[in-house]
């Protein structure tokens, strides 16, 4: 899938917040009033809407996206919403563009917006988790993910000054993000690291994402229309893909192994890229060990040698490679539908960091994981890789 007739024009995002002081729809309706005031674009010229389903405000309501045009007060002739866990986000570009090619719409809002702080209602009588995991004790992604991190110890060692640096680096960017969640702007060490409490062992509290409010969004069109509107500043997805249950139809996987392997592979192809051409890289990370699979499962490193990738390489905005500028979801707060990576990528291309913008903006990569299994590596793994216009 290249996609690369469609434009994503303009980015907006709120502050994260640690428990939201509005409503979902007031957070909605503010993303939608910056986005249209800086593409010029009128409500009505909006025909599409693609939702993250990643929200634990309205995720578990089959009618969400269609109960936010009406709050909104949007018409449009598309509306969708994505349910691919963390990989939701960068799926919705890959919708909203999909159907801009196809012909169903032609101005798209991605829109990421959820309090599931504030008001997480709870609401899904079939769940997998209460179905097949809690019931034998396994209660949430730190368990699930303490249990990735064992087996990757036990085949290729873990380092934890390694993940300490990943730890350190991301909060180094959050202290340069105003819009990072405020209670995650304090600085670390990595011996607080090493220090900070267990939640599931091996797990410590800062390998882990912390829960928050928030709301983003994007408005994607075609090429066409940008230059129709007189809007020449705008970021190129030009390859995405997607795997769902890599290796579900084996008995016994390699739980280190994820679909990143694969849908790596068809968008850097797709996109005309090397790995070793992507010049900043932001990954999904709900937990610091799904980065260093990450790094593996892409190609930037061979299997096992994540955690001396990550010892040897300059992941700060001014390094080597530029990871999670914007302070990731560990060190930002995980809102918006997750949807923070990809709007950092965006923000990065379009040259608006300040203080921690990187050089070298000739492409961006961003990644999703979507969904928590068990006995297997996570559910979903997307890519996306991205361009400015040149």
């Amino acid at each position: 899938m290249g996609l690369r007739d469609n434009a994503i024009v303009a980015y907006a995002e709120t502050k994260v917040m640690k428990k939201s002081d509005r409503d979902v729809w007031v957070l909605a309706g503010e993303i939608l009033e910056s986005l249209l005031d800086k593409t010029g674009f009128e409500k009505a010229e909006i025909d599409g809407l693609v939702m993250s389903g990643l929200t634990g405000t309205g995720g578990a309501s089959m009618f969400w996206a269609q109960s936010t045009c009406d709050m909104l007060g949007l018409e449009v002739g598309f509306c969708e919403q994505v349910h691919t866990g963390g990989c939701s986000a960068v799926g919705a570009v890959a919708r909203a563009a999909a159907a801009i090619d196809a012909g169903m719409c032609e101005v798209a809002l991605c829109l990421y917006a959820d309090t599931h702080v504030r008001e997480h209602n709870g609401r899904n009588d079939r769940n997998y988790r209460r179905d097949w995991t809690e019931p034998y004790g396994l209660l949430g992604p730190p368990g699930a993910f303490g249990l990735l991190q064992r087996a990757y110890d036990a085949k290729y060692s873990v380092d934890l000054h390694a993940l300490g640096k990943l730890a350190v680096t991301q909060r180094n960017h959050a202290l340069l993000n105003e819009n990072a969640c405020e209670e995650l702007r304090v600085p670390i060490t990595i011996e607080d690291y090493l220090n900070s409490r267990l939640i599931a062992d091996p797990i410590r509290l800062l390998d882990c994402v912390m829960l928050a409010d928030g709301a983003a969004g994007l408005i994607v069109t075609s090429k066409q229309r940008a230059s129709e509107k007189g809007l020449q500043k705008y970021v190129v997805p030009i390859g995405y893909a997607e795997r769902t249950n890599f290796l579900g139809g084996d008995n016994f996987v390699d739980v280190t192994r994820s679909g990143h392997e694969i849908a790596g592979q068809k968008a850097l192809s797709a996109a005309g890229l090397d790995i070793k051409n992507i010049r900043s890289f932001h990954p999904y990370d709900d937990f610091l060990i799904a980065i260093v699979m990450q790094f593996e499962a892409f190609g930037f490193c061979k299997p096992g040698q994540g955690m001396a990738f990550v010892s040897d390489t300059d992941l700060s905005y001014k390094g080597t490679l530029p990871m999670n500028t914007g302070g990731g979801q560990i060190s930002a707060g995980q809102a918006a539908c997750s949807s923070h990576n990809l709007i950092e990528a965006v923000r990065q291309l379009m040259g608006e960091a300040g203080e921690r913008q990187v050089t070298d903006t000739a492409n961006a990569l961003v990644t999703g994981i979507g969904w928590i299994n068990y006995g297997r590596n996570w559910g979903t793994s997307a890519a996306l890789a991205l361009v400015p216009n040149q």
